[in-house]
């Protein structure tokens, strides 16, 4: 792709930032931020960015949105994490749930939900992984009986975030048992107030709290079924492969080498820090390469192209560069910025905490080289 941005992305970059520049969102995004484990309830600061028409621009103007291309809902994304906004309720509502729905839901399913979440009315969480399955979606339990004219489902999942404050999951669940490990799952919007659902804290070091998901004969009407009986795993693939732009992951790097700039900054601002300016070189050339190949997949995505090849690619990289990030730079905050808790110093401590978990979200790093691997084998045997 020849990476650049056109005049018109450019002048809607601009209004999204004067937009979030403004007293009400900056005051709303600081009582949002967590930090030393306290996780605050962020949906105030979303139902004022849903009425700034700021969360879901790409959507159909009948569904809540404003009808502009996917490009530039990755571009709000960029400025949101960059005016501090928080954003898994993002990531998770709108980039996951949201966008899942619009491409595998129905008309009547599109018209019920995705409005509510457009405003910041509504939000969701993803319901995949299972306690005994790990990154093997394949080897999931959750099972969803025929009840009537719905379903009745039974399970447990982990590690979501932002649960306890969610009103749907977006959940998969075996609807035939035994059709084999790939067969028979299916996919649901699950009402997380429905009864026999139940939301616990899982003990954690970060500043964002995973949550565990037991779900024991919950009611699902039949309208809530995701696609066809029986066939959510190719959907759960494409699910994952949008999903996977690298881009959040980027952001999170972006951000916290800043913060690290910020420290040194702070920390002593008449050096030069020649035994870092290295390293500091490295980890820019690493973002810009990380920052187009983010891009390359979103321009697949907006073209109705889903390669996932290239947002295994775009996962790993970005993954593995902040995790990078965060452990290089726990140690520049001196004794002094931590002791007074500096800005710089808490979003540092923030990030290490946070790092470790961004290899296993979203698919591990192990994972994403066995889709490379694969795609390169199959084009080996094919020259053969």
């Amino acid at each position: 792709m020849r990476f650049g941005f056109t005049e018109d992305q450019q002048r809607f970059r601009a209004q999204v930032r004067t937009a979030l520049r403004s007293a009400e969102v900056r005051a709303a995004a600081a009582k949002a931020t967590g930090a030393d484990g306290v996780e605050p309830d962020a949906r105030p600061l979303y139902r004022l960015l849903g009425g700034l028409g700021l969360l879901a621009v790409h959507w159909p103007v009948e569904f809540g949105g404003q009808g502009r291309p996917p490009t530039d809902a990755a571009i709000v994304a960029e400025e949101l994490v960059r005016a501090g906004v928080p954003d898994t309720f993002h990531v998770n509502t709108i980039q996951i749930v949201g966008q899942f729905l619009l491409m595998a839901g129905s008309h009547e399913q599109k018209r019920r939900y995705l409005p509510a979440l457009a405003r910041g009315e509504s939000f969701a969480s993803v319901l995949y992984t299972e306690p005994d399955a790990a990154s093997d979606l394949g080897a999931l339990r959750a099972v969803a009986e025929p009840d009537g004219d719905g379903y009745r489902i039974t399970g447990t999942k982990v590690f979501s975030l932002k649960t306890r404050f969610v009103d749907l999951g977006l959940c998969a669940a075996r609807t035939t048992p035994g059709a084999g490990k790939y067969q028979g799952i299916s996919l649901f919007l699950v009402d997380m107030g429905a009864p026999g659902v139940t939301v616990s804290v899982i003990p954690g070091v970060g500043d964002e709290h995973f949550h565990r998901v037991d779900l024991d004969a919950v009611p699902v009407p039949g309208g809530n079924l995701l696609g066809p009986r029986d066939e959510g795993w190719p959907l759960l693939n494409e699910a994952l492969a949008i999903e996977r732009t690298g881009l959040d992951y980027h952001l999170k790097a972006e951000h916290w080498l800043q913060a690290a700039l910020d420290a040194l900054i702070e920390g002593d601002p008449g050096s030069a820090h020649e035994d870092r300016l290295e390293q500091i070189g490295r980890w820019h050339g690493a973002l810009t390469a990380d920052h187009v190949l983010a891009w390359e997949v979103l321009a697949g995505l907006a073209s109705g192209r889903i390669d996932q090849v290239a947002t295994a690619v775009a996962k790993y990289h970005s993954s593995e560069l902040a995790q990078g990030i965060a452990a290089w730079a726990v140690g520049i905050p001196g004794p002094g910025q931590r002791a007074n808790r500096s800005k710089a110093a808490v979003t540092l401590d923030s990030a290490y905490r946070e790092a470790p978990g961004l290899t296993l979200s979203a698919g591990t790093s192990e994972v994403m080289l066995q889709i490379m691997a694969a795609a390169f084998d199959s084009i080996g045997q094919e020259e053969h």
